[in-house]
């Protein structure tokens, strides 16, 4: 990407919508990513989505999602030269987190693949909405995009598949004890696994490694407690399972693409 300009973005609002056309040249490319979340929805042609381990070709039925903080390089994927897509970037409330939990393909790049034209249509109504005239529109288009993710959330299947026991028990052991120091070893051991079997069954079963869903969880735990509750910092960090606030800080907004403290805020 070093050969590239960097596309030019500035978050200044919670939610951002578009519908584009594009054709061949079309790139954005930013190299520390941005502060919010980027979700891309293909309706026509192909796209590519550039990784540290290579690209992912993206068309028609799938669903993109990047975290904040994720390196930026999407565009016209070269050999048809022609990308449909409606795109938002976003802030999400504190009990999303879970929405937004989806297959990685790399770090923070993560793809669902749902041929619905229902949940289409939606997304195209929230870039509708937001650009209407309507005196609330922001809050009715940050809503029905609730609903999107919601309507996006019951295709995501990897919670709902039979799977193995030891993993549920795994799961549940990692909820039952975020707020201490967890280690995969001591997961393992609470669901007889050695580490690297658990690590291998529990990203089958997932979609996800077992420290990332624990640290997961403790995102959603915090952003719970920062709207909830007047704690200090220092002690969302420390009912979240970190011993340090600056390091939870850096992790907080690495997810949630604001500081804490600009998270409650916003929440009031």
């Amino acid at each position: 990407m070093s050969e590239i300009a960097e596309s030019p973005y500035q978050a200044t609002r919670r939610l951002l919508t578009g519908h584009f056309h594009e054709t061949s040249g079309y790139r954005a490319v930013r190299r520390r990513g941005v502060g919010d979340w980027l979700l891309v929805h293909t309706t026509g042609g192909r796209g590519r989505f550039g990784h540290a381990g290579g690209e992912l070709i993206v068309e028609a039925g799938d669903w993109v999602l990047l975290r904040p903080g994720t390196p930026h390089d999407y565009g016209v994927e070269a050999e048809l030269e022609r990308w449909e897509l409606v795109w938002a970037h976003f802030q999400p409330r504190a009990d999303w987190a879970e929405w937004l939990d989806w297959p990685a393909v790399a770090d923070g790049l993560m793809r669902l693949r749902i041929k619905d034209e229902g949940l289409a249509a939606q997304f195209v109504a929230v870039h509708g909405l937001l650009n209407s005239s309507h005196e609330r529109r922001e809050a009715l288009a940050f809503n029905a995009l609730e609903a999107l993710l919601l309507g996006c959330d019951a295709f995501n299947q990897r919670g709902d598949r039979p799977g193995d026991e030891r993993i549920r028990r795994a799961v549940e052991f990692i909820k039952d004890r975020l707020a201490e120091k967890l280690l995969i070893d001591d997961v393992a051991e609470a669901v007889g696994l050695s580490p690297s079997r658990l690590a291998h069954l529990f990203r089958e079963e997932t979609g996800e490694t077992v420290q990332g869903h624990i640290e997961a969880r403790r995102m959603q735990m915090a952003a719970d407690l920062l709207r909830r509750t007047s704690f200090p910092v220092k002690q969302v960090a420390a009912s979240a399972g970190f011993e340090s606030q600056f390091y939870f800080s850096q992790r907080f907004k690495r997810w949630m693409g604001v500081s804490p403290l600009q998270f409650r805020r916003e929440g009031e």
